[in-house]
């Protein structure tokens, strides 16, 4: 009889069949989420049971919020994988949530000392954090506070270096605030973008100038074409005049030899006769003569260059802890490129902005400067983030800033050095 029924109401058999199993679905997937999130607080706890001296203070952490990265979703998805992680570590956690587009900037300007930076957002928030670190007076003693970043923002670059790839968001997330309380860290690089009169901004992906940035701008506006709204952006963008070339002069220096790092050990401070001797002996001693060194000229190359697109990129993706040298990877594409190859290139783009396409010109550099024409318009993307096109001077600051990352990364890159 039941049978016959549903045979019967087939339609509605189908439909109930279809919303048990998503529901079913939906809900499995909400249990595993609880089941990480459990398995990372217990892990977090073990962190805080540890014994302290009583004459050791706990260690303070300032976190930088972004509540409107991920559309909104931010603060919700902060509040319920990453903050009870931080607080059952022990951590004196201080919440900064920033209210409007630049505010990190100024408010990274009034920040007392602190022992963690961590930033919980996506790529515009990580831009203004360590653009405004950078740019304080005492950024010598700042820029060496290790940085973490808990990836909550729509498009997250720096998290597919310092973390493992996961499609499960929640994993991700606890994972980036367990690698925070682990400590291990890996030194970055970070670019030096100078306008003619605007103040410094700093980036720890690149900058990008060109067709391809322009059209991935405009994805969003077709998101009524689901999955066809990359290739629609990247079509309609062939309707202006073919191909887009922008015309600029280019002035590079070679890469730089990498010194040695310091020594992460201080070491112990001599005893006070010690000192003492020393310093008299620096006061009545005559002063050495200054002897004149020769300044080498720099050996500047120019180039001038007609492109469809221009990138400017860290090695941060890449990172490499046995470099000798130091540089940044400049892509000029060629300009001569058809249509059809335009919309397949465009989809690779937006998977991975800075890919150099076959057929570019590849310049390593460490320090670059970019003269543009009279009248030029359109916008560069310095991490994502939209600033009016200028000439501009990006200088490469090898290895400035620590982050902390997954110590499975940081062991894979040491094993990778040893080979």
């Amino acid at each position: 009889k039941v049978l016959r029924t549903l045979r019967n109401h087939w339609k509605k058999t189908t439909f109930g069949v279809c919303l048990l199993s998503w529901s079913g679905n939906w809900l499995y997937g909400k249990h595993c989420d609880n089941l990480l999130r459990r398995a990372a607080c217990q892990e977090a706890q073990a962190f805080g049971n540890q014994l302290i001296p009583s004459s050791m203070p706990l260690k303070k952490a300032t976190v930088f919020l972004n509540p409107a990265a991920c559309k909104g979703k931010a603060r919700n998805l902060f509040e319920k994988n990453a903050a009870p992680i931080l607080h059952l570590s022990g951590l004196d956690v201080t919440v900064v949530k920033t209210d409007y587009e630049g505010q990190a900037k100024k408010l990274l300007e009034l920040m007392e000392n602190t022992d963690l930076i961590i930033i919980a957002g996506g790529d515009g928030t990580v831009q203004e954090v360590i653009t405004g670190l950078l740019r304080r007076a005492d950024e010598a003693v700042f820029s060496k506070i290790p940085i973490g970043f808990i990836p909550l923002g729509k498009t997250c670059t720096l998290s597919h270096t310092l973390y493992p790839e996961t499609t499960n968001q929640v994993q991700h997330i606890t994972n980036a605030t367990l690698a925070i309380l682990k400590g291990e860290t890996v030194p970055l690089d970070v670019l030096q973008i100078k306008g003619e009169k605007e103040q410094p901004v700093f980036a720890v992906t690149g900058l990008r100038w060109g067709t391809y940035r322009d059209a991935g701008v405009k994805v969003s506006k077709y998101w009524y074409l689901g999955p066809l709204k990359t290739k629609a952006a990247h079509f309609f963008s062939t309707f202006k005049d073919w191909p887009q070339k922008h015309q600029a002069a280019l002035m590079y220096l070679g890469p730089t030899e990498r010194p040695p790092e310091e020594p992460e050990e201080k070491l112990s401070r001599p005893p006070l006769y010690v000192r003492l001797y020393r310093r008299l002996r620096s006061y009545w001693s005559s002063p050495p003569k200054e002897i004149p060194q020769e300044v080498t000229p720099e050996d500047w190359e120019e180039l001038n260059l007609s492109t469809l697109e221009l990138s400017i990129a860290t090695r941060n993706r890449h990172l490499d802890l046995t470099r000798t040298e130091d540089f940044m990877d400049i892509c000029i594409e060629a300009d001569t490129v058809s249509k059809g190859e335009f919309l397949n290139r465009g989809s690779q783009k937006m998977r991975d902005p800075h890919t150099c396409p076959e057929g570019s010109q590849c310049i390593q550099a460490s320090r670059c400067i970019l003269q543009l024409p009279e009248g030029t318009e359109g916008s560069f993307g310095i991490d994502n983030e939209e600033y009016e096109a200028m000439p501009v001077e990006v200088k490469l600051l090898p290895r400035k800033l620590r982050f902390f990352c997954d110590p499975q990364v940081r062991e894979q890159l040491l094993q990778a050095a040893a080979q």
